[in-house]
């Protein structure tokens, strides 16, 4: 999982400090546990891998929404990355600065304008000509300074990962080509309640060379150009966005160092402050992810280990093939590997944690850690089946606090009627 998160002693693992068998213990499973500290460790490490620029680090909130996380970022002094109004209210109520926010997404109702407005967020990043038009409407009624904007340009630039976490190639929804952003920095500039103020690009996630970071950087930087040499507007800042590839099961992580070099040499003299928006880097490998064995099962020819935790938790490995390192929490070091699929309870043949893997074979009741869980995994869990999500710890300086207590059977219905 990374240098000083996960460590074993005595062959059981500990986070933060903090044995994993005993916050199972304390709080039940499933569980999510994360580690504060790795946090701010990450988030120091990309600000050292860009130090010439200072950038503004946004953190996507997307990643993951916790209060707790959020308000240790922004005390830190971290921004956000949002995409709906109810990360918006979310990060505002952690205290994050409104104007170190950034708006995306490309579905933006003018409800959810109109807030960022009434805030004073930093920027929208607007990603077609009708909600550009919804932007300026929403402004027009509601600001007498208008809002402050910037177009998310698709640089047609494939990165290497799954195709549903692949956002910057010509086939996505997300975003504008270059000639059209162009033109509508033209109308943003001529708009009386629209103040063109930034460019951004966002590529997808778990990025893991600087290649496509820097192709799609070349590409908003000839925008910038195009708009001040013939649009008359020299923007303010780059967002170059997220998506920087961290160690998992699959292969290792981005080396920010070497990205950071090349983005200074290419910012160097433009005048256009620098944004990020890493949200898995920051808390992926600060996440685990807790479960208890219910069963084994042999059949087919497979073996399966049944656990308390499945889809529902994380939807990661099933819906676009995340893999995630399962360990036990207490391995003595004893017993042969078996080959196993980690399948959680939900009833559905695609509900599982892991496939294919090499494990001492667990007994009933043994407790599994699954690794790089910090990232869109309680952000992404359901209530299918009629589930209820798990309780969510953050562990920082050897104290362990529930940050979101394990839902009851009254949470599943808050909001229901029984006769309509």
């Amino acid at each position: 999982m990374g240098a000083g998160v996960l460590t074993r002693v005595g062959g059981t693992l500990r986070c933060g400090g903090r044995c994993l068998a005993e916050l199972a213990g304390d709080h039940d499973t499933p569980l999510y546990v994360y580690d504060g500290g790795r946090v701010l460790e990450r988030l120091a490490t990309l600000r050292a891998a860009f130090a010439p620029l200072t950038p503004l680090v946004a953190y996507s909130v997307k990643a993951n929404p916790n209060l707790a996380l959020l308000g240790l970022v922004a005390d830190a002094g971290a921004g956000a990355d949002i995409v709906s109004g109810g990360e918006l209210y979310r990060a505002l109520r952690a205290g994050v600065q409104p104007q170190r926010i950034v708006f995306a997404g490309v579905g933006k109702t003018r409800e959810e304008m109109r807030l960022g407005i009434e805030a004073g967020i930093k920027s929208f990043h607007v990603e077609s000509e009708q909600e550009m038009d919804a932007l300026g409407e929403v402004a027009r009624s509601g600001s007498a300074a208008g809002a402050a904007m910037g177009v998310r340009v698709n640089p047609d630039v494939s990165s290497p990962t799954h195709e549903y976490t692949r956002t910057g190639h010509a086939a996505a929804k997300f975003g504008v080509p270059p000639d059209h952003a162009v033109e509508l920095y033209r109308r943003a500039s001529a708009h009386p309640f629209l103040r063109p103020v930034g460019i951004n690009v966002h590529l997808g996630s778990q990025i893991r060379t600087p290649e496509p970071f820097l192709h799609a950087l070349d590409v908003v930087l000839d925008v910038a150009d195009r708009v001040r040499r013939d649009v008359g507007v020299r923007l303010e800042y780059v967002d170059l966005g997220g998506g920087f590839g961290i160690a998992d099961g699959e292969a290792g992580e981005l080396d920010v160092a070497a990205l950071g070099r090349e983005v200074a040499a290419r910012l160097d003299g433009c005048g256009l402050e620098l944004l990020l928006e890493p949200g898995r880097f920051l808390v992926g490998d600060a996440g685990v992810l807790l479960t208890r064995v219910l069963y084994v099962k042999r059949a087919g020819g497979k073996t399966f280990v049944v656990t308390d935790a499945g889809m529902t938790e994380l939807i990661r490995p099933s819906h676009y093939g995340g893999v995630h390192a399962v360990s036990l929490v207490r391995d003595e070091g004893t017993g042969a590997l078996e080959r196993v699929d980690v399948v959680g309870p939900v009833c559905e043949q695609g509900d599982f944690l892991a496939q294919d893997r090499l494990l001492p074979l667990p007994a009933p009741g043994a407790l599994l850690c699954v690794h790089q869980a910090g990232a869109y995994g309680f952000a992404m869990a359901s209530n299918y089946n009629s589930r209820r999500r798990p309780a969510e710890v953050l562990v920082r300086d050897g104290d362990a606090r529930v940050v979101r207590r394990r839902e009851s059977w009254e949470d599943l219905v808050r909001g229901e009627v029984v006769d309509a």
